[in-house]
């Protein structure tokens, strides 16, 4: 049954000191932004690690912290350095953000990153949670943090009704977060929650039999823990369609800059055109549709978080530089040691790393 208000809540303590007690026998302290912890690296882990399964964010975080040390060193560097390190990782909104703030950490707060929940909240790309993670594990705060893990501990344990992404749902989820975050030992206890929903109460196979409160958990009581949280209703995705213009000349290769709003935002990429015809007719209107080799390369699927997107390269040899192919692009002609500078979503890496094999 959902839980409705602090009134049909538990006294906190007992289910604070289980937590504490599992964690210091069974709890996670190896991995990379638990060494060494800082504001900045716990930053720039919690940042990753949105939408990112830590096996993935580990080498990731590693190269980052070995490249950009300080949050000085990161705001000092060009947003292009930024992505490139970020290249793979996806929802590169998060890259972009973390060098915006990463700059307003240094020209406001000296470098130093504020203290306080509700000034975190205002640097870019941090929420209420992150800024909570930061605030808890590096500088002691007693401040409740709601990620994807302890989102599904917490609607376990009370059986909370609906989708979490519902706002009615999200606040009663804030409220019970906020109950029993543990006001002394913050630090441990953000930790424990975040391991636990890591290792034990997973999505699909929770350990409920070795779970340190599974007898106060409504779900388990029920017989149905995976039941919650409850799914966001499924749309079928929409399939996209878009054709990608390789054009080369000698060892250069034409590249333009997507703008900051939209997928693979501020990274490099091809010309893309909404159907072959016009890619066609875009050769056709700088003469290079019939002295030029051009070659269909095979098509290949992308899936995003809410569409499919179908990729159809193109690739086109020329005797002659276009000065431009696509109006109002920022263009320019790269070649193969650049190239390996810039920042590219993963399906553009993988594009680039075919046609060096073939090459």
């Amino acid at each position: 049954m959902s839980v409705l208000n602090k009134a049909h809540l538990p006294a906190p303590e007992e289910f604070q000191q289980r937590i504490l007690n599992w964690y210091s026998q069974f709890g996670r302290r190896d991995l990379p932004w638990q060494i060494d912890i800082s504001p900045y690296r716990v930053w720039v882990s919690e940042i990753m690690l949105q939408q990112t399964q830590v096996t993935t964010v580990i080498p990731y975080f590693q190269r980052f912290m070995a490249r950009f040390r300080t949050v000085e060193t990161l705001a000092a560097s060009s947003v292009d350095e930024v992505l490139q390190h970020w290249a793979g990782l996806g929802y590169y909104a998060r890259g972009r953000n973390l060098h915006k703030a990463a700059r307003q950490v240094t020209e406001q707060f000296q470098g130093q990153f504020p203290r306080s929940v509700d000034e975190l909240i205002l640097l870019p790309g941090i929420g209420r949670s992150t800024a909570g993670a930061i605030a808890s594990i590096s500088m002691g705060t007693a401040a409740p943090i709601l990620d994807g893990n302890v989102k599904r501990v917490l609607t376990r344990l009370h059986a909370v009704a609906g989708w979490p992404g519902q706002k009615k749902v999200s606040d009663q989820l804030w409220m019970i977060a906020e109950h029993y975050t543990e006001q002394r030992q913050t630090r441990q206890y953000t930790q424990a929650m975040m391991d636990l929903g890591a290792t034990l109460c997973t999505r699909s196979r929770p350990a409920c039999t070795v779970c340190p409160v599974v007898d106060l958990c409504a779900a388990a009581g029920q017989g149905n823990p995976t039941v919650y949280p409850h799914s966001k209703p499924k749309k079928a995705k929409p399939e996209k369609r878009t054709w990608m213009l390789i054009m080369q000349y000698r060892d250069e290769t034409l590249l333009y800059k997507r703008p900051d709003n939209g997928i693979w935002g501020g990274l490099w990429s091809f010309p893309e055109f909404p159907s072959e015809q016009d890619l066609l007719a875009g050769l056709h209107d700088y003469r290079l549709d019939q002295t030029d080799a051009i070659t269909r390369l095979p098509a290949f699927r992308h899936t995003f978080s809410h569409y499919h997107l179908d990729i159809h390269p193109v690739q086109v040899r020329v005797d002659h530089k276009p000065r431009q192919v696509m109006e109002g692009q920022d263009q320019v002609w790269y070649n193969e040691p650049q190239i390996t500078q810039l920042g590219f979503a993963a399906p553009i890496k993988k594009l680039i790393h075919q046609l060096t094999e073939t090459v």
